[in-house]
């Protein structure tokens, strides 16, 4: 699903990052692979070098690379791009290589990393390799440590992976822009030890947020609080990958934060334990056993459990509104009121006018109601029970037997065993419902009254 298209052929000398060395000016521009797929890749396993289990990105894949001499060298292009942020709606973004998330770069601790950054934006630009640790001249801060990418030149960048673990690549350049248009990616460095930390499927996404206005499809980049759709690697449920294991599976999920609040994650089913930060591996000793994880702005979180309990399993942001689409902060509350009475008279005017509200908010996510185009209903989603009433930050962990052990496709719905479902009591079969007697009272029944205060009493 990768096609691979020519950026720079040429063997011109390149204006670095800082100083840069002979053997880049001595080398050629690799390629640039490029994806526009909107669903999770296979793992890229590595075809040399040191063993590693490979991440999969959720709704994203992984750069390819190519060896020249001891250097990995990758090939990232800043662009214009279009995201399917769920099906029926799509976002005009910016990005890396015909996404956003851009792709996940993975290598190995220890690797001597050469990576190329062509921009092909309208403004200058920069990247900058969250949580490494490099030559301050590598950095990827504008101004201070590097002149800015200006639109059509190709700098590069080059170190060396000193330790593993989690990180992120986003500008240093005109960020409050950029990075509210999807300028981001996941950078995942693998122990030098096959052994070490080792797990069977390894998930990997991006937490980030728009204001993209009803019928829009480019992000407010002024927003700074009011957002509507909070994402995982820019897409909302029900476009979010699930999390496919079989039984057995030893399985990592790791998040990066690039949003402008915290998240709790919260995982049904199971107990984990916190394993990795931006900051490196978590001691076995100093880990916790947790349901929730509360993601930072600007941090990396990992965390671990063994998949020995089949089923589907929500995983989501407890943030509440954070798990719809396209909310707005100001509807008017109708909870408890009739509208009945105002609706006949609405009806005059609008045939089809349809009041809601009244009773909650969940019959929106059974009906289907005129939207502008590219807009998202606020609850969206069905299972094999009816309407999921979530949207957003919002997926499912499939744990099931008999899965491959690199098969990460979607196995459906979890067939539950019979009677472990919950289900309706029969009317007849309920009890009436227990009043609570004070002993001695001599009361055979709750004797609640209300007694209106004397005129001129004043109570206290």
């Amino acid at each position: 699903m990768l096609s691979r298209r020519n950026i720079i052929r040429s063997a011109a000398v390149l204006a670095g990052a800082a100083a840069v060395s002979g053997r880049a000016q001595a080398a050629a521009v690799p390629e640039a692979p490029t994806s526009t797929v909107s669903t999770m890749q296979p793992p890229l396993f590595p075809s040399s070098g040191p063993d590693y289990q490979p991440v999969v990105t959720l709704n994203g894949w992984t750069l390819p690379w190519r060896m020249n001499g001891d250097w990995k060298e990758f090939h990232l292009v800043a662009e214009p791009v279009v995201r399917e942020i769920a099906p029926g709606m799509k976002a005009h973004l910016w990005g890396y290589n015909g996404q956003s998330p851009g792709p996940t770069i993975e290598a190995v601790e220890g690797d001597k990393v050469r990576i190329f950054v062509t921009n092909r934006l309208p403004e200058h630009t920069t990247v900058h390799w969250h949580g490494m640790l490099l030559p301050s001249g590598m950095d990827g801060v504008g101004g201070l440590t590097q002149p800015h990418i200006k639109p059509g030149k190709t700098f590069v960048y080059e170190f060396v992976l000193q330790k593993s673990g989690t990180f992120m690549y986003h500008p240093h350049a005109d960020e409050m822009v950029q990075m509210a248009m999807g300028m981001m990616g996941f950078f995942v460095v693998h122990p030098r030890d096959p052994a070490f930390m080792r797990v069977d499927r390894d998930f990997v996404f991006l937490i980030s947020a728009f204001a993209i206005d009803p019928g829009a499809y480019v992000p407010n980049v002024n927003e700074m609080t009011d957002f509507n759709l909070w994402t995982w690697n820019t897409r909302v449920f029900p476009g979010i990958d699930h999390l496919v294991a079989r039984t057995g599976d030893r399985v990592r999920v790791r998040m990066g934060n690039l949003s402008m609040t915290n998240h709790p994650i919260h995982m049904h089913g199971y107990h984990f334990s916190v394993t990795c930060t931006d900051g490196g591996w978590v001691q076995e000793s100093a880990r916790w056993p947790e349901t929730s994880i509360d993601v930072p702005v600007g941090a990396m979180r990992a965390f671990e459990f063994k998949a020995d309990v089949p089923g589907d399993w929500a995983i989501h942001c407890h943030k509440s509104h954070h798990t719809m689409n396209a909310m707005g902060h100001n509807v008017k509350n109708f909870i408890g009121v009739q509208k009945r009475d105002v609706a006949r008279s609405i009806r005059r005017l609008v045939p089809d006018y349809m009041p809601m509200g009244s009773a909650g908010m969940a019959e929106m996510g059974e009906m289907e109601m005129p939207m502008p185009d590219n807009t998202l209903p606020m609850m969206t989603g069905f299972g094999q029970f009816g309407p999921i009433e979530m949207g957003g930050m919002f997926s499912v962990v499939k744990v099931r037997d008999g899965i491959g052990a690199d098969d990460y496709a979607d196995p459906g719905w979890y067939a539950h065993p019979e009677g472990t479902v919950a289900r309706e009591v029969p009317r007849s079969a309920a009890s009436a419902p227990t009043r609570h007697i004070e002993p001695g009272s001599g009361n055979s029944k709750a004797d609640l009254r209300v007694v209106k205060p004397k005129a001129g009493h004043k109570g206290h």
